[in-house]
């Protein structure tokens, strides 16, 4: 088959994070399967596009905001239109991974306009709004959305909010879970930087990036060797970082990198000893699973939508999300190196058995041939 994705961004700050990983995640798999596939999205960087993301054909144009003052929902290109229509003529299967932003509505107008079957999958983008910009937007956006064949959905929360969203004449909404492939080249035997703890996210309220550093004043003490890095674009809290880093007298000891693209991220999992997601009710955190990937031991919070398995399989030490409990979970690990080669075999398993992209993909191809599957 040939399958054309469309995602809204795709960045080498890895800006639009989980959907640009899942789009990435899910085409390569269908290349390794032997179809043809294609990622049509904005591009933002440093340098130009490239034509091919690993296996996956890449046709895009530079983001351009459009609407001032609304971040990624205001970014377009003019000719991405042309790029969407020729591209779902040519399309077996199109998936929209659809937010409430520009490029999403083009891609659902066009798609009507092209009389193009297609899937959406909303990542948890599309939620009961009131505000006048998103009831005026929705005018046009919800009955295109209400066109799919199905919208794929994450978890039950993301169920009940396009339910309340579309209404009764919505698509059907098809449970499917993200995955990845698991890194096949012994990563977790691989040597690591002694001692070094990252987080890697946006630097956004909701992930917490204050909690990582109070985190990592207290394993200071303890630990006067650790070291701690900050990966991420920052989205508002960098500031507020940048204060606290100075207040605890750790300069020398917490450092900002930056964001990173996705192949940077991957090598500085690779390269941490500890990696650390303090956020919380985080339905399914992509950053979680591609450490896990990478052989890199795992401290998360026990609100994160893969938490409970995780701790069931003893793949990643589960906290409820404080400093201390961060802290205390983290000295034991760079303290302990048996138990950081037990988590990350165990790790390793749970991406092999449960988080796998083939189970993923199985599904995916029955979707695009008319066999949704469970709803």
């Amino acid at each position: 088959m040939k399958l054309v994705h469309v995602v809204t961004l795709v960045s080498d700050d890895g800006a639009y994070g989980g959907p640009t990983s899942v789009a990435l995640a899910q085409l390569e798999e269908c290349a390794v399967r032997g179809h043809d596939v294609t990622l049509v999205s904005l591009w933002r960087g440093r340098t130009r596009a490239v034509d091919r993301i690993g296996a996956v054909r890449f046709v895009s144009r530079p983001a351009r905001s459009l609407v001032p003052g609304r971040g990624l929902l205001g970014l377009m290109h003019p000719l991405l239109l042309r790029d969407l229509w020729r591209e779902m003529g040519r399309a077996d299967a199109v998936h929209l991974h659809t937010g409430r932003d520009l490029v999403s509505l083009a891609a659902l107008v066009v798609a009507r306009l092209r009389r193009t079957a297609f899937v959406t999958q909303t990542h948890g983008m599309v939620e009961p709004r009131t505000g006048v910009v998103a009831r005026v937007f929705d005018r046009l956006y919800l009955p295109l959305l209400r066109r799919a064949r199905c919208c794929l959905v994450l978890t039950d929360r993301e169920r009940r909010a396009l339910t309340a969203v579309l209404g009764a004449d919505r698509p059907p909404l098809v449970s499917l879970p993200n995955g990845l492939r698991l890194a096949g080249d012994g990563s977790g035997a691989r040597p690591r930087d002694e001692h070094r703890v990252i987080f890697l996210a946006r630097l956004h309220p909701r992930k917490r990036p204050e909690a990582f550093v109070e985190m990592a004043a207290l394993v200071h003490k303890e630990i006067p060797e650790a070291r701690f890095t900050l990966y991420g674009a920052d989205e508002g809290s960098l500031p507020a970082v940048n204060r606290l880093v100075a207040d605890r007298g750790l300069t020398d000891v917490v450092a900002y990198g930056g964001a990173l693209n996705h192949s940077a991220a991957l090598e500085a999992y690779r390269r941490a000893t500890v990696y650390v997601l303090p956020s919380v009710e985080e339905p399914f955190p992509m950053t979680v699973l591609e450490a896990l990937s990478e052989g890199t031991p795992v401290v998360c919070t026990d609100s994160s939508g893969i938490a409970a398995e995780l701790a069931r399989r003893d793949a990643a030490l589960v906290t409820d999300g404080s400093p201390e409990a961060l802290a205390d979970a983290v000295c034991l690990l760079l303290a302990d190196e048996e138990l950081r080669h037990r988590l990350a075999d165990a790790g390793r398993r749970a991406i092999d058995e449960v988080f796998s992209i083939r189970a993923v993909v199985d599904q995916l191809e029955g979707v695009y041939g008319g066999r949704p599957g469970h709803r």
